[in-house]
């Protein structure tokens, strides 16, 4: 997004997780891929998923512990059965993204979501090019919470993509209700 308006108030938050097969953007790729548009009490506006056909050469090279778990969670056999090509899945999130964004800054949000931005920038661009250059992440008050107030959310590791992200909404939604001193039922 080349000229953004700071002067127009988000309405909503773009939540994205990637499963990728490493960490590095220079070295791994993206393998699944879940986004969730949500209004600013976090209800579901819309949502999308898709699982990125990638070779069994690319696979071959994901690190050991991005193999073994999406081995176990039977990602690895998804992509290799139901996988869509990468140009489609990108052509898809852009249409997404603009059909429910417009004009309006789409604000990324997740946890560590720095990372599947690092990843967004190497490998699509057209998604970057999208994206308010401010993100929403609740790692960073996970750390706050952790740290100042001895306070951990339990969450489980699934490591799929939409999991993730409803995991992270429910996350921050834990910390907001707890700053603002309301029981929240965990």
């Amino acid at each position: 997004m080349a000229d953004i308006d700071k002067s127009i108030k988000p309405t909503k938050l773009l939540w994205v997780d990637l499963e990728m097969t490493g960490l590095d953007p220079n070295e791994h790729v993206i393998i699944e891929v879940a986004a969730e548009i949500t209004d600013m009490n976090f209800k579901t506006l819309a949502s999308y998923e898709a699982v990125i056909w990638q070779s069994d050469e690319v696979l071959e090279r994901s690190n050991e512990w991005a193999y073994k778990q999406h081995t176990a969670s039977g990602l690895m056999d998804r992509i290799r059965n139901q996988g869509k090509p990468e140009t489609d899945v990108v052509h898809e999130l852009v249409g997404f993204i603009n059909s429910h964004f417009n004009t309006e800054p789409a604000v990324l949000a997740g946890n560590s979501i720095h990372n599947d931005r690092n990843f967004i920038k190497r490998w699509w661009p057209e998604v970057d090019d999208l994206l308010h250059y401010r993100m929403l992440d609740v790692s960073s008050l996970k750390v706050i919470m952790q740290g100042k107030y001895d306070v951990q959310f339990e969450k489980k590791e699934v490591h799929r993509a939409f999991d993730d992200i409803q995991a992270s909404i429910a996350e921050l939604q834990f910390y907001l209700g707890l700053l603002k001193g309301q029981d929240n039922g965990s």
